[in-house]
Formats: C-alpha cells, structure tokens, sequence
C-alpha cells in the first residue's frame, strides 16, 4: 500500500471508529482485547465518556511519560483527545497540551471532550504527524499512543518531532514494535488485529530511525506481549494454521515505550532557536 493510499486508509478507519464512539459504542480498532483497560479507573472517571471509548491506542503514555506542571506537551495523532486531557491536567494551569490529527471526526469529538472536560489549556490542530503544524522548538514532550506505526513516512514523523522539541526536549511514546524477522503475509496479518492499519518497524529499526533524525539515548521498553492465541479466531478466518507459525512468531509483537531526548545542545537549525 503507498502512502497515500495508506493515509486514506486510515482516516477513513479512524474517522469511522470516531462516529461509533459519538454514539456511544466501545467498537475500538484494535478491539477490546488491545485497547481496553489502559487507563486506571481514576484517570477515566476525570474524563467525558466519549474521551474513553474514543481510545484505541495500545498502550499508555501519560502514565510513562514524564511530565511536569508548566510543560507544554503534543500528542501525535491525538484521536478523541484522552491522552491530551491527561496530558493537560498533569501540566496545570501554567502548561499546555496539544493535540495533532488528520481526521476531521476525531477532531470534532476531541473539541467536544475538550468542552465537556472543562480544562482551557488545551489546544486540537487539524494536521498531519508528518507536518506538525507548529514551530520550531516549541513543546517540551511529544507523546504517541501507537500512531507512528500507522504513518507511510516514519522519517518525517520522527524528524518533525525532532524539529518541534526544543533542547533537552522528550519523545516518550506507545508503539507497536516487532521483534526479529517475520514472514510478511503472516506480519500483515497480525498486524491487522493489532492496529487496523499497522506499519509496526522492529525495535532495533526504531533505535536507528530516532538517531538518525537526531535523537540520543533511545530505549525501547516492552510493555505488552501479543499471544498469538489471542488473535487465534482473527488469523484462522485468514486461512492461517495458528499452530503452525506460533513457535516461529508467538510473542514476536509487542506493545513498547519508546523513550529519547533531543540533545540540550547542538548546532543544526532545528536545536537552536
């Protein structure tokens, strides 16, 4: 699938998934098993409910990440907005939480999560995570909740976030990331109960794309192994022999915290002001 045609994709998923959570319906894109129970019982009782169901990231960064009150902190590819109404609520009055999507049904659930949250520090741009709408060294942490794996062009994204930090800024993020080579019929596959559209790199791939764009002290932290049983039902309606792959692949997918830091120094034009 090209870029383009991935990119349609997945507004087209997302911004159904955003219709279904208006109404009410927990119909996440990587289904229950994924997205649910992500966030702890007093997080989601501060939120509106459509913030909640709207969630269908895979792991949890606002409660990895550290964030401090007077950061300002943007999410890439912010959905219904959960993980920025957090966000706003650990920076206090005196930090601001952005978030950034492409489709216009999130963004329009996410405005009203906003209304409904109370919360004026907060701020939604329509925008895509490969063209961070905002300047230069303007936020102290990018956050991710398993969006990356889903863009055509992962360089971009991760030299956007590279250019928007400013020095000695955070990249703390959820992502799907594989482990070791996998067949690519089985990948597409598993990636598909995993995030709808999935690109998901391998962790060693992850490393090398964040110090290419410039980051230092890259880590990828597992958070959450994928059994291969519990996509069993998914995979056999595929045509796939589940018991025949899983010694190959079973535990091969996982969930990770994906840490960096822009340098607090440097001289490229995106360290300095």
């Amino acid at each position: 699938m090209d870029t383009q045609n991935l990119k349609d994709a997945v507004r087209r998923k997302y911004g159904e998934a955003a219709t279904r959570a208006q109404s009410g319906a927990r119909t996440g894109c990587c289904g229950d098993p994924i997205s649910a129970h992500l966030y702890e019982a007093s997080q989601a009782s501060a939120l509106p409910d459509t913030a909640v169901t709207a969630s269908f990231g895979c792991g949890n960064p606002t409660a990895l990440a550290e964030l401090r009150p007077g950061e300002t902190v943007l999410d890439l590819g912010s959905g219904g907005g959960i993980d920025v109404l957090l966000s706003a609520r650990r920076v206090g009055p005196t930090g601001r939480a952005y978030g950034v999507d492409m489709t216009d049904e999130m963004l329009a659930l996410a405005e009203e999560n906003k209304r409904k949250s109370g919360l004026a520090n907060v701020e939604f741009l329509r925008g895509e995570i490969e063209n961070i709408p905002l300047p230069d060294n303007s936020v102290d942490v990018i956050i991710s909740n398993c969006v990356i794996n889903l863009s055509g062009d992962k360089d971009r994204v991760l030299r956007e976030a590279f250019r928007v930090l400013k020095p000695g800024g955070r990249f703390a993020v959820s992502d799907v990331v594989v482990r070791g080579p996998v067949p690519d019929r089985i990948r597409k596959s598993v990636e598909l109960w995993i995030g709808c559209v999935a690109g998901a790199m391998e962790d060693r791939e992850y490393v090398d794309k964040l110090t290419a764009a410039g980051f230092e002290g890259v880590e990828v932290e597992p958070t959450r192994l994928y059994a291969l049983e519990e996509a069993r039902v998914f995979l056999a309606a595929k045509g796939i022999d589940v018991d025949a792959i899983a010694p190959e692949i079973d535990g091969t997918f996982m969930s990770a915290f994906v840490r960096a830091k822009k340098p607090a120094s440097c001289c490229a034009p995106t360290c300095c002001s």
